[in-house]
């Protein structure tokens, strides 16, 4: 038969740049960004992008599931509590770039299996945090008080921003660490 000698083609597009591209359209576009808007980013056709991931849900699962797992890397690589809180929304320094993610996570909270996914990308950066907070002594819950911390900041500096966000970061958990310590 003549096609026992065909080679099945190697995938040349990553799910990393498909899913930098829904990165990159959620921070332009927020909850509004469709298929067709990552596909177009990505530089595919609509059509590779439903097939690797199934539909916007399908993208948006993905991308927490990388997301959790790289930011549980940088904070492990970032060696400080300081460090590591700081990681958390760096790529959120721009107001219309937080403001839209800001927007996809409402929609997120709605979708039971993307809250699920959330929930589980909490609780793992609150592990790693509590490993960081160990190593520096800090008290009991110190993680989830710093949790909270940062998870208010950036929600405040998403509807009113003022200043820098990872400076009012900064300023915010050192100030908190201090009286920890």
């Amino acid at each position: 038969m003549w096609f026992t000698n065909c080679v099945a083609r190697p995938r040349t597009i990553t799910d990393e740049r498909i899913l930098n591209a829904v990165a990159a359209v959620i921070d332009r576009r927020g909850p509004e960004f469709t298929v067709a808007d990552v596909a177009a980013e990505a530089g595919v056709s609509v059509g590779a992008v439903a097939k690797r991931f199934g539909s916007k849900s399908g993208l948006l699962q993905a991308l927490t599931k990388a997301g959790t797992e790289e930011v549980a890397r940088r904070m492990h690589e970032a060696g400080s509590v300081r460090a590591a809180l700081m990681t958390w929304f760096d790529r959120l320094n721009d107001p219309v770039v937080a403001t839209n993610n800001l927007a996809q996570l409402g929609v997120d909270l709605i979708d039971p299996e993307l809250r699920a996914l959330l929930a589980q990308h909490y609780a793992v950066l609150e592990r790693e945090l509590e490993t960081l907070c160990a190593a520096e002594h800090l008290p009991p819950n110190a993680a989830r008080v710093l949790a909270a911390l940062v998870y208010g900041i950036s929600m405040d500096w998403s509807v009113r921003p003022r200043g820098d966000l990872l400076a009012r970061m900064g300023e915010d958990i050192d100030l908190v660490l201090e009286g920890m310590r």
